[in-house]
């Protein structure tokens, strides 16, 4: 185990909260087999300081996270935590753009599973082909590809192409949710993984496809979002991948 010292205590109960509930996230997301051993980021506002956010450090895997490793920054890109531990350029740059022009977001969740970054090389983009898969019908942008997106300048125009939408496919990169909390950005990432896994499969089979038809898919989005009033998505979900995360390993919370 990295000797870590814990911040127990030492920061408030609102950051300290929302840094238990980011490790469970990612820890998670490492069973679920998302991430890619030390890379991708998930970042999280905290509430009574809203220009402040934590996120993970370089070089921890995602199974080794605690609340305590997370490191803290704020959207003038100042780093705040007294840690060794640093970020990444690149994730630095548009989770901070994110984090300074989205005030209506706690979360942004950044990945490269294999089926969306397959779906972000297909010129026709996710198609839609399941009931679920629906609630991210129309709030879903596009980012071409320009390299690295290590400045300041590509994590403004990551801003620009999320738009006010809810997920971004990152051209030949991968993908990126948002959400108002972070069960909403965790569950809305779960369910654009499975709709890029649905795509892959049904092209694959070589059959004729039936594809949700636009005006369907229009009226099943807005079924879904209006029965929750405005609930984030992941609100009934999110204590269960909670729970989920203490049975796995309740080493998260240090």
């Amino acid at each position: 185990m990295l000797n870590i010292p814990s911040l127990y205590g030492k920061v408030s109960e609102d950051e300290w909260l929302i840094r238990k509930h980011l490790a469970a996230s990612f820890r998670v997301a490492y069973y679920y087999g998302w991430n890619e051993t030390i890379n991708n980021h998930i970042s999280a506002r905290i509430p009574s300081e809203p220009d402040t956010f934590v996120m993970n450090p370089v070089g921890l895997g995602w199974d080794e996270i605690t609340a305590s490793s997370l490191i803290k920054a704020d959207i003038h890109y100042n780093i705040l935590s007294d840690s060794a531990l640093s970020l990444a350029k690149s994730g630095q740059s548009f989770h901070t753009e994110i984090q300074k022009e989205r005030k209506d977001l706690q979360c942004v969740f950044h990945i490269h599973p294999a089926s969306g970054v397959i779906v972000s090389a297909m010129t026709e983009g996710l198609k839609f082909f399941d009931q679920n898969a629906c609630a991210l019908y129309g709030k879903v942008g596009l980012h071409g590809f320009k390299g690295m997106p290590d400045t300041k300048n590509e994590g403004e125009q990551i801003v620009q192409d999320i738009k006010n939408n809810f997920a971004l496919i990152l051209a030949n990169h991968g993908l990126l949710t948002v959400g108002r909390t972070i069960g909403e950005a965790f569950t809305l990432m779960q369910r654009l993984i499975k709709a890029c896994d649905v795509h892959i499969k049904v092209l694959s089979t070589g059959e004729k496809y039936r594809e949700i038809p636009k005006d369907i898919a229009i009226l099943t989005a807005n079924q879904m979002w209006e029965r929750r009033k405005n609930k984030p998505f992941g609100d009934r979900t999110w204590p269960a991948i909670m729970r989920l995360a203490e049975r796995l390993d309740p080493s998260f919370k240090n």
